[in-house]
């Protein structure tokens, strides 16, 4: 995380020593997903899936019904593959996923939900629901729905500049 211009990461203070009261966008991203997580998973937790730690979201946040290959949930979460097959591994021998051949290249595999996996993946999204709507009962649900739009628009943003389809500081590349 860093500071917003010219401060000293994640400090809160600028490079002349004065204290910023604005927190910048990586403190306030890291205080939501905490939050967000620590609450979630109290929660799973509460519903008896008490044997998965938050680092699992970065798979289970993005698993289908249907199955994903390993390779895609890497690209979706931003972690690394080794990262993602770790946590597969984890789950797998949690029973929360299993590993089954890609109907369209035998040769892969997709990452699906078991039976346990499943009724996760539906107390997730419920908690969640309620998460949301606190949220937006709170701000408003236009303000809320403009907010969640304008996250996913920086979220959005800063994967490309990350990634090099963007140059710092907004300018195009090319």
């Amino acid at each position: 995380m860093t500071q917003h211009s010219g401060g000293r990461a994640g400090t809160g203070e600028a490079l002349d020593g004065h204290h910023t009261t604005e927190p910048d966008l990586g403190m306030l991203a890291a205080r939501v997903l905490l939050s967000v997580q620590r609450e979630l998973f109290s929660a799973l937790a509460e519903q008896g899936f008490d044997d998965i730690p938050p680092r699992t979201g970065a798979v289970l946040a993005y698993l289908r019904t249907d199955g994903i290959r390993a390779s895609e949930l890497a690209r979706a979460s931003g972690q690394h593959k080794q990262v993602i097959g770790t946590v597969i591994d984890d789950l797998e021998r949690l029973g929360y996923v299993e590993r089954k051949p890609d109907p369209a290249d035998r040769r892969a595999k997709l990452i699906c939900p078991t039976e346990r996996g499943l009724l996760q993946m539906e107390a997730a999204a419920s908690i969640m629901r309620t998460i949301e709507e606190r949220h937006a009962s709170a701000l408003g649900t236009q303000e809320y729905a403009t907010f969640k739009q304008a996250l996913l628009r920086v979220a959005e943003f800063q994967r490309e500049v990350e990634h090099g389809h963007q140059a710092p500081g907004g300018r195009q590349d090319g």
